[in-house]
């Protein structure tokens, strides 16, 4: 009975103090401003609950089709209830990540999970740098981090009598997928983690299977929606496929985070360690992935040297799961953020390895010695580590800006920058928002946006026409050009203060151009 209460006493401690942890970091951090938070995140949540997306021409840009699903919690968190508690709600729920470590390195270790090994897992998932980052932000990288750790827990705990798991984990990485498109490499690692199970075949469709129906859960309304109004699927992306008519035929990639060949990737984990940031736009420093590097190594050498099996069939599909899912995304993205999951996995990975690797030694190192070395390795990555940072503001001086007058009328605006949409609810909710300085998603002549701004300037509003741009960068004139518009420098601009502190949007109004 002792032993009962134990093992239910502790994942409820660890429940609360993640939800705690999370709420905490979040109240400490300061309110979410993050660029993608101004771009979309906030505008395409308002544009589906307000009907914008016949209304307006592409706010966001490329971004304004992305799926806004999994941005709705975060939507009604922030403006449901009075700062900070919204955003402290969702970090609570970022959290939640920690208790799914947690449970990992229980599957993975079993009775061999010490309090030494969980609370070094706990402790190297906590302070991962892309994950402290996102903790109570709109950043849906941490949220759809949850099912897809759980999914990866539920493989690895599988056997012949429970192929129901691979169901489940297909159905909560689908949905993560569904979410998100980018978690298809995740995917792809659970694809690669049930080859090998006892049952590779009848595992791999159940996971399809699952898959497909989370995937449809969460996206399938979504893609369905673009498919008839756009002919894309999965709009704008790999419009060189399926070429939609409202955008060039090209697939829209973000190259500048790729490694410039094999050795520059193999060497990534340890550009991370000492702080160089070319996976990211902004600098953080990261131990994990460079201690896991080398922990792989030294446990593959000691197992094929000395023809030793350290590595458990659990081991494997654990090990598949992070290698196949890192590879992927090394290949395809390179963008640190997209790379959570693995940062948190890298957490039971340490820890795994470390112990692997000391029951396989020849040497018979001992347990405390073991608790020892994974204790000192779990702190030197906490401390080595440096979060990333993707803007936010105090709570003593929360986003909340005043208008100016003269905007207080609906009105016309074209967008000559990126991020501006956020502001667009701020407006009078008749106004009509276009963004024609999308270097990825260009207006296309006659195309139904082009129609759409067009037609909108042939029935003004009496707010007038107005563009907007951040304060401090050039205006971007000449796009106005092709609308018959100018910037009307007979009338002032006025100021609209920024999400970011110390930063701006200027409004200056438009007249129509002479012939």
């Amino acid at each position: 009975m002792p032993q009962l209460r134990t093992s239910v006493l502790v994942p409820i401690a660890i429940a609360l103090g993640s939800l705690l942890a999370g709420a905490a970091y979040t109240w400490f951090a300061g309110e979410d401003v993050n660029w993608d938070w101004q771009n979309y995140h906030e505008y395409n949540v308002w544009a589906v609950v307000t009907g914008r997306y016949g209304i307006d021409a592409l706010p966001a840009g490329f971004q304004t089709y992305f799926n806004p699903t999994v941005y709705f919690p975060i939507y009604y968190l922030r403006h449901l209830l009075p700062l900070p508690y919204g955003l402290m709600i969702i970090g609570a729920v970022h959290g939640l990540n920690l208790l799914l470590i947690y449970f990992l390195i229980r599957v993975l270790l079993r009775q061999a999970a010490t309090a030494t090994a969980i609370g070094a897992s706990i402790l190297i998932a906590a302070v991962g740098p892309m994950t402290l980052s996102e903790v109570g932000t709109s950043f849906s990288d941490i949220l759809t981090a949850l099912p897809i750790v759980a999914g990866c827990i539920l493989i690895v705990s599988a056997d012949e009598k429970h192929h129901g798991r691979y169901v489940l984990a297909g159905l909560l990485i689908g949905a993560a997928v569904g979410l998100k498109l980018t978690n298809m490499v995740y995917a792809l690692g659970a694809a690669a983690a049930v080859l090998a199970a006892n049952r590779p075949l009848l595992a791999t469709l159940c996971l399809g299977l699952g898959g497909a129906v989370g995937a449809i859960v969460t996206g399938g309304a979504w893609s369905v929606m673009l498919w008839r109004e756009m002919g894309n699927p999965i709009f704008p992306l790999f419009n060189a496929v399926f070429q939609s008519p409202e955008l060039v035929p090209i697939n829209i990639m973000d190259w500048q985070f790729m490694p410039r060949g094999f050795l520059d990737a193999l060497a990534y984990p340890f550009y991370w360690l000492v702080g160089d940031n070319r996976s990211s736009e902004y600098p953080f420093r990261d131990a994990r992935f460079a201690v896991a590097t080398l922990l792989l190594l030294l446990g593959a050498s000691r197992s094929l040297l000395a023809r030793v099996k350290i590595f458990t069939q659990r081991d494997i599909q654990f090990l598949l799961f992070c290698i196949v899912s890192y590879a992927a995304w090394l290949a395809v993205f390179s963008i640190q953020r997209y790379a959570i999951v693995l940062e948190l996995l890298c957490a039971p990975l340490i820890v795994l390895l470390i112990a692997r690797c000391a029951a396989g030694s020849a040497l018979g190192v001992s347990s405390l010695r073991v608790n020892a070395i994974t204790a000192a390795i779990a702190v030197s990555i906490a401390l080595w580590s440096q979060p990333g940072d993707w803007f936010r503001r105090p709570w003593s001086n929360p986003f909340n800006p005043a208008i100016a007058e003269p905007l207080h009328q609906p009105a016309d605006y074209f967008l000559l920058d990126k991020p501006i949409a956020y502001i667009a609810p701020l407006l009078p909710p008749q106004s009509r928002f276009h963004q024609i300085a999308d270097i990825a998603l260009p207006i296309k002549a006659d195309g139904r946006f082009d129609r759409r701004i067009r037609a909108a300037l042939k029935s003004p509003l009496p707010g007038g026409t107005w563009e907007l741009h951040m304060r401090g960068k050039p205006v971007r004139e000449s796009l106005l050009e092709r609308y018959g518009l100018r910037i009307d420098a007979s009338r002032p601009c006025v100021e609209i203060e920024g999400a970011q502190l110390g930063t701006a949007i200027e409004a200056c109004p438009l007249a129509a151009r002479e012939n």
